[in-house]
């Protein structure tokens, strides 16, 4: 699993939108709408209870850290019987490019706020790559913290470096969580899905392992049936019965949904002309091409870097 992982998510990055130290004295609530960058919370002092849309509400200690790798809506709160705003309607002072500061005011001056530290990232893969699909709409690094022993020490880093309170600290805490977040998925690929099936089955399956690496690896090519069976070492009929029953789908529809993640990140990441992207993947012609990335990804090439901002 881990050989096939890691050549598959070699690149596997994020890349910070806008970062947020936010200073918030009781009584406080915030709602954060979903988005297609997945977020990013740190507590850094004090603490908060939490809550999505799929979860109950939960208390966050001083230290601990949630990542929501699709973006999923949220509401934080200093008491669960806080009306909340939208963290959008707070003031902000800009600190830098992408990093701003939240200071809520209070009618008790000498009241501790409590310290967070949020965070707005991309994935360098697209939003439906299959991994991201089957990732968890939460993860908690606490939970995996004892399972990975860089993720309590990055954590600590993040805990000084705000303690501190040093020239520079926003900047070098962007880059942490940067780095947690990541961390906090490896972990949770490595220790937390065992028990997966589907995409992740497949990947610990030293045969398809090897049919997916190919795939991911070189997006570009004209895969067949009979290539992808070559490299798995099977014949045509046991390779194509065995692909579709672990992924769900034949293999020539996940080689042309893999193509359009590249497509999309080509186009909306690297303002590619669609005309070259389209020629890059093998398609005859632009129209072929725009036919299917809106079949599979559900708008035109054209919209890409518009949904991309939204």
């Amino acid at each position: 699993m881990r050989d096939t992982l890691t050549e598959i998510l070699l690149g596997l990055r994020l890349e910070g939108v806008e970062y947020g130290r936010c200073l918030l004295r009781a009584p406080w609530a915030v709602a954060t709408s979903a988005q297609p960058a997945a977020l990013f919370l740190f507590v850094a002092q004090g603490g908060c209870w939490l809550r999505t849309e799929t979860t109950e509400w939960t208390y966050l200690n001083a230290g601990d850290a949630v990542l929501f790798p699709r973006g999923a809506s949220y509401v934080m709160a200093s008491s669960q019987d806080v009306p909340a705003v939208d963290k959008a309607t707070l003031a902000r002072r800009p600190v830098s490019e992408n990093i701003y500061l939240v200071n809520s005011e209070s009618k008790e001056s000498d009241i501790e706020p409590d310290v967070l530290f949020c965070g707005a990232m991309h994935f360098n893969l697209d939003p439906l790559h299959p991994l991201i699909a089957i990732m968890p709409d939460m993860m908690r690094a606490s939970d995996l913290a004892k399972r990975d022993p860089s993720v309590p020490a990055l954590l600590e880093a993040m805990e000084r470096e705000i303690s501190l309170d040093r020239i520079g600290a926003c900047g070098i805490l962007a880059r942490l969580a940067d780095v947690l977040a990541a961390t906090i998925i490896r972990a949770w690929i490595e220790c937390a899905c065992s028990d997966s099936s589907g995409w992740i089955a497949a990947v610990r399956c030293p045969q398809l392992g090897k049919v997916l690496v190919a795939i991911h690896t070189q997006p570009e090519r004209d895969w067949s049936v009979a290539e992808l069976a070559d490299v798995m070492g099977a014949s045509r009929s046991s390779f194509n019965d065995k692909f579709s029953r672990m992924l769900g789908v034949t293999p020539a529809k996940y080689v042309a949904r893999v193509k359009m993640f590249q497509a999309r990140q080509w186009i909306a990441r690297d303002n590619m002309r669609i005309a070259v992207a389209a020629n890059r993947l093998g398609y005859d012609s632009e129209a072929s091409f725009s036919r299917a990335f809106k079949r599979i990804i559900g708008h035109p090439p054209s919209e890409a870097r518009e949904a991309e901002t939204v």
